[in-house]
């Protein structure tokens, strides 16, 4: 797409008087311009000019005033130019990585499919290797006939510790080595944020650690993995490729383990100039911790550079786990769950205690990012912010996944300002096919689930993300999903649009940066094959992304990546 003929161009110009090559020393000269496009939000208009990583310049007629011999001008062929996606939930540290990748089981259906993967898996271990692995469902391992969990991975696994993290990461399957490892006996309490499954009958353990219990195992497992900062770093850079191949230039961290050492990788690449996002780092409050320790290591990283590539200034909370382990925290009690002393589910962060994070992080100068999935731990963390917001404390607060709220609390959204953030990357999610939930929460609350559209007509700021790799990464499916929910998703085109670029950047705090097409913004930018404006849903889902640039600078060209 570059054109190689640019000299001749120029010089045919200035002998035709469309420009002056003199005229071209001055401060308004791009250092790229982008020809023969559509642009997003400028009718009519075909070029846009770069210079110093922003944009100078949108419109038609005039462009050529802005190249000299020094300018890349770049025929994008009719291409169309969107804002740079922004994907405000997004694991990207952990997502392409290969810890975690021992062993799969996401293409399993059943707990003998799993045994015969988990058998094939072992004949890689050495001696007191740590096997981790991926994909299991909870509802084929807690059956009530059969051996128990623990069982079965004792019985391929006697001498080496292993930790299998389910498809959602909100649960561990993990065998007696990896448990007397993490300490954990049948005699041990629950951690805050947690559920250490037990047999209801005998007290023996089950080998399921559901949510932060799970995390105790998988943070000693992480640490013993060989060669950690390489394997780190591998994992982040395939991470970042994605992104940038997928169109998005600034991501909202999903969760920082700061434990892990994760930090360090990530400050080791921008240091070195290697990242190709946006990045505003969320490092996670652990419920199990003393926070002292934690708030001062907060202090310490603390950053609201607008300069820098990396931010932070909002910290991840989770108020509650999720439904499909019984462990989102509601408002009334479950119909059905794994653990009979948890009918309204758990609370990560205690609901009197919320208020106190967010002020005491206040006082450091953070935001947060809240987990929010059942009717309580939505409202209780409206509660929390509404206490801030009765402070006069206006710092981004966002929430997401958002899957039960309340009819009473759908308003606060807007009226708090709190950002609200969905994931719409899944088929069933698209289909609003919601019968998985009914036995647990039966069928009027299933089929209320993610209330995206009552959110976004009560005036909130609404935006979408991918939660990768729980879902697809491509924004434009989740786009094409928002539209093709009808009138449970969102109303056209252009809100859909919103919600992955400007709605994104407010959540972050960086709409004045980016987030849309304006002279003055960084010139982070997307190029797709089509207008998707004017495509059907299942059309846009399947449009190509063409290039992707991050101030500036093309991170990716899908004719390079061939």
């Amino acid at each position: 797409m570059i054109n190689s003929h640019k000299q001749n161009l120029l010089k045919t110009l200035a002998l035709s008087g469309a420009i002056s090559l003199s005229a071209c020393a001055s401060d308004e000269q791009a250092d790229t311009l982008l020809t023969h496009a559509k642009i997003y939000g400028h009718q009519g208009a075909s070029s846009l000019a770069i210079k110093d990583g922003k944009i100078i310049y949108i419109g038609s007629d005039d462009s050529m005033k802005h190249v000299s011999p020094g300018t890349e001008v770049i025929d994008l062929q009719g291409g169309y130019v969107l804002p740079g996606f922004i994907d405000n939930h997004n694991h990207v540290f952990e997502a392409a990585g290969e810890i975690g990748s021992d062993c799969l089981l996401d293409r399993d259906r059943d707990l003998d499919a799993y045994v015969l993967s988990l058998k094939h898996c072992r004949r890689d271990l050495g001696a007191g290797d740590w096997l981790l692995g991926y994909g299991h469902q909870l509802s084929a391992l807690l059956t009530e006939t059969g051996p128990s969990p623990l069982a079965v991975l004792d019985a391929i696994f006697p001498d080496n510790p292993v930790v299998i993290m389910e498809q959602t990461s909100h649960s561990m399957w993990v065998n007696s080595v990896a448990l007397a490892k993490a300490g954990i006996d049948a005699a041990s309490p629950d951690p805050q944020g947690g559920k250490i499954l037990k047999d209801p009958d005998t007290g023996k353990l089950l080998g399921v650690l559901l949510d932060n219990a799970g995390e105790l195992v998988m943070e000693q497992a992480w640490q013993a993995q060989p060669d950690l900062k390489a394997a780190n770093e591998r994992g982040l850079l395939n991470g970042l490729a994605a992104a940038a191949e997928n169109g998005i230039t600034s991501i909202g961290d999903g969760r920082l383990y700061w434990k892990r050492g994760w930090l360090d990788t990530w400050l080791k690449l921008e240091a070195e100039e290697r990242l190709t996002a946006r990045v505003s780092l969320r490092p996670w409050v652990y419920p199990a911790t003393d926070p002292a320790p934690q708030l001062a290591f907060f202090k310490q990283i603390h950053s609201d550079d607008p300069g820098r590539r990396l931010l932070l200034n909002q910290v991840k909370l989770y108020s509650d786990g999720i439904i499909s382990n019984g462990t989102a925290s509601t408002l009334t009690p479950y119909d059905w769950s794994y653990s009979r002393d948890l009918p309204h589910g758990l609370e990560y962060i205690p609901a009197d205690r919320l208020g106190w994070w967010l002020s005491e992080l206040d006082k450091l100068g953070f935001g947060a990012h809240i987990h929010a999935i059942g009717d309580a731990g939505v409202r209780n963390s409206l509660d929390a912010i509404a206490a801030m917001r009765a402070k006069g404390v206006k710092r981004p607060y966002g929430m997401t996944h958002l899957e039960m709220v309340s009819p009473q609390d759908i308003g606060r959204f807007a009226t708090l300002d709190v950002d609200a953030d969905f994931q719409l990357g899944s088929d069933y999610i698209a289909e609003q096919e919601h019968d998985w939930a009914v036995p647990f929460i039966g069928r009027q609350r299933a089929h209320a689930l993610l209330p995206i559209n009552a959110i976004y007509r009560s005036g909130a700021n609404v935006t979408l993300s991918s939660d990768w790799n729980v879902n697809p990464l491509n924004p434009l499916i989740g786009i094409a999903n928002a539209l093709y929910m009808g009138e449970a998703g969102l109303p056209d085109i252009d809100a859909a649009i919103d919600a992955y670029t400007l709605n994104a950047a407010r959540a972050l705090g960086i709409a004045e940066i980016t987030g849309s097409l304006e002279p003055g913004k960084a010139a982070d930018l997307v190029v797709l094959e089509r207008d998707i404006t004017q495509l059907a849903p299942e059309q846009i889902a399947a449009t190509r992304i063409l290039m992707t640039w991050l101030e500036g600078e093309r991170v990716f060209n899908l004719d390079e990546a061939r």
